[in-house]
């Protein structure tokens, strides 16, 4: 099974952080990945973007042209990239940031979620990359939630193991969350 998702949001949402922690987790579990991560020149607050691949196979390219599944995190990210996730495909959309009226798309399941009411209930607003991930995992079964949490030791420095069990209970929430909601077309 062949898994791939494209993250988008800005710098400061740890959309990077998100990618790297779900290749971590992949690995961790014996599958093939590729990260692509990107972003702008800025310190915080331009675009960031990456692409995951997990599959049980070799995995060819990090380029996704057409994701299976999304994670948008703010407007501009909406606008630029929803359309490109392919028909069946999933979409998880930060639904604090992101207004999307007329989007026009039936042929994909979209799942709203208030990421950063989700992440403030949490205890801090930084969590909204953990979330995202929890949902997504927890919709797509890409990755284990455990995985998840165990790579949270290779993702994070040292430095920031203190905040482990923040991470895991925002991954845990997030989780929660997309099972409790079904995902619209």
């Amino acid at each position: 099974m062949t898994y791939d998702v494209f993250m988008a949001g800005f710098g400061g949402q740890g959309i990077l952080l998100a990618g790297n922690l779900l290749a971590y987790a992949a690995m961790g579990e014996g599958k093939n990945v590729s990260y692509f991560p990107a972003y702008g020149v800025e310190k915080r607050g331009g675009a960031a973007t990456c692409t995951v691949v997990i599959s049980d196979e070799e995995v060819g390219s990090p380029v996704i042209g057409s994701p299976g599944a999304a994670l948008i995190l703010n407007q501009l990210s909406m606008e630029k990239y929803f359309s490109r996730v392919r028909p069946d495909g999933f979409c998880l959309v930060n639904s604090s940031l992101v207004d999307e009226p007329g989007h026009g798309r039936d042929d994909i399941q979209i799942l709203r979620i208030p990421l950063n009411d989700i992440a403030l209930e949490v205890g801090d607003a930084r969590l909204v990359n953990m979330i995202s991930l929890g949902a997504y995992a927890a919709r797509t079964g890409a990755v284990e939630l455990s995985s998840i949490k165990e790579a949270l030791k290779e993702a994070l420095p040292e430095r920031n193991h203190r905040f482990i069990p923040m991470n895991a209970q925002a991954i845990d929430m997030g989780a929660e969350f997309a099972r409790g909601r079904a995902a619209v077309a």
